[in-house]
Formats: C-alpha cells, sequence, structure tokens
C-alpha cells in the first residue's frame, strides 16, 4: 500500500516515476544493441567471447554498445538525485516546478541520447548529455535545499 501512495502522491509521484523510467531507459538502449547482435550474426558461441563478437558489430552497432554502457553511468548519477527529490518532497512537500520538469526531462532526453549516439549526430548527442546531467543537479539541488530548510 504504501508503495502505490508513493506512485500516486502528488508531491512525491514525479520523482518515483522518474526512477522507473530512467531504469527503463537503460533497458531500452538494450533495443539498438540486440540489433546490433543481430546485424554481427549472434551465435550462441559468442558468449563464450562477447568482446570478439564486437569487432563484427557495424559502426552503428558499436555506437549502441558504448550508448547501452553509458546507459548505466547516466542512471547511477540520476537515481540517488531522483531518490534526493523524492525524499526532499515527502520531507517539506512540493518541490519547485523545475525539479518535477527536470524528474521527466532526463528520461525523454537519454532517450535522445540513444538515438543521436547511434544515429552518429555528436552535437545533440552532447546537449542531450549536458541537459540530463543538468537535470539530475537540480534534483540533487532541490532534494538537498527541501531537506536541510526543515
Amino acid at each position: 500500500m504504501a508503495l502505490l501512495q508513493l506512485f500516486t502522491a502528488t508531491d512525491a509521484a514525479p520523482y518515483a516515476w522518474s526512477l522507473v523510467l530512467a531504469g527503463g531507459t537503460v533497458l531500452a538502449s538494450l533495443i539498438p544493441l540486440g540489433a546490433a547482435r543481430s546485424a554481427a550474426d549472434f551465435e550462441i558461441q559468442d558468449m563464450a567471447a562477447p568482446r570478439a563478437m564486437f569487432e563484427r558489430f557495424p559502426d552503428w552497432g558499436k555506437r549502441a554498445s558504448w550508448a547501452h554502457q553509458n546507459s548505466f553511468e547516466a542512471f547511477t548519477l540520476h537515481a540517488p538525485a531522483a531518490l534526493l527529490a523524492l525524499i526532499g518532497s515527502l520531507h517539506s512537500g512540493a518541490l519547485p516546478a523545475a525539479a518535477i520538469v527536470a524528474a521527466f526531462a532526463h528520461p525523454a532526453l537519454r532517450v535522445a541520447y540513444i538515438a543521436a549516439y547511434v544515429g552518429n549526430v555528436p552535437p545533440l548527442r552532447g546537449l542531450c548529455w549536458a541537459s540530463g546531467l543538468i537535470c539530475s543537479g537540480l534534483l540533487y539541488s532541490e532534494g538537498l535545499k527541501a531537506l536541510i530548510s526543515n
């Protein structure tokens, strides 16, 4: 019951959903990676030496692999920020609207980042990466302010 309230309570819900959606982007990054493995004629024997199979990936497939790895790195930065904002909102009430926007913008920016990485669009990729980082930083800041203020 308490978990359900976390996803429906107006103050904490955006940050709980941000965690779920950010985790979903890590899973979504498997889609282009799976396509790259398929393009590299993946066979069960490749499980014995997965890095050797990487050399058979097309260029976009290599970028898909790197985007997938980066998704884990981004998640490890964003998850604590979203948790801090969630705890701060439970402790002090609603956080500023910018924090809610950042909570939902981060997963959207990560999806755009993956597409830009796989599609080899470096300027867009860099913009999405930096914007996502700013979103996480804003959640850290607002969550800390909420906890310190009371």
